[in-house]
């Protein structure tokens, strides 16, 4: 059995990890394949090393390309050591973050360009792509208001730090991604009360791989 790539996606607040750790609890009613959860960046030993690096509150003046530099190579170790085998088995693989991040956050809000952001990380995956992505969409301003109330059982790390502006450009990238992928993004309404994100997100999951 050939495996499944699924990776869930969304702006800071939007609820994207805890639906994820929801679809690894339901996902089990629909398919017997083995679910493997992981997330970006990190994943793997030496990946986490470079999460810590970006993410460290202390590093301010990461330059914008440094910082798109780091989360390609992260990804590629994270890649090399635990997606690629996971599917090489057959599993079902969930991943919080992935490509498409790096695409919203660097290429769009930090004003790189999709097209540099593109190429280092075709380099960085060989190409790989997701069979299938969930964009949890949110206002900007609402999910900066969750990670203010401690939600989504979030870390506290340096993109918390930017403004709102930034995340409202963030939240555009993923528009933008989202209109130009319609195959392979599905768009759910992440405003919407937790029961009815997994709901959305299950549905579009079984819809595309086991009906």
């Amino acid at each position: 059995m050939d495996g499944i790539f699924i990776t869930v996606e969304g702006p800071d607040g939007s609820g994207k990890t805890t639906a994820l750790q929801e679809i690894v609890k339901q996902l089990p009613a629909f398919t017997n394949q083995v679910i493997f959860s992981t997330r970006e960046p990190g994943g793997s030993p030496i990946a986490e090393k470079i999460r810590d690096l970006i993410l460290d509150t202390a590093h301010t003046a990461m330059d914008p390309r440094t910082e798109a530099l780091l989360y390609a190579a992260s990804r590629r170790q994270h890649l090399v050591e635990k997606i690629l085998p996971a599917l090489a088995k057959g599993n079902l693989v969930l991943c919080d973050r992935f490509v498409d991040s790096s695409l919203a956050y660097q290429g769009y809000a930090r004003n790189i360009g999709e097209k540099g952001i593109y190429q280092v990380n075709e380099f960085a995956t060989d190409g790989i792509q997701p069979d299938l992505t969930l964009f949890i969409d949110i206002e900007a301003e609402v999910g900066l208001e969750r990670i203010q109330k401690g939600g989504d059982s979030r870390e506290n790390n340096r993109l918390d730090q930017e403004t709102l502006a930034f995340h409202k450009k963030v939240r555009e990238g993923y528009l933008e991604l989202a209109r130009k992928y319609p195959q392979r993004i599905v768009t759910i309404n992440g405003q919407q009360s937790p029961e009815a994100v997994l709901k959305d997100c299950l549905e579009a999951i079984v819809l595309r791989f086991f009906k």
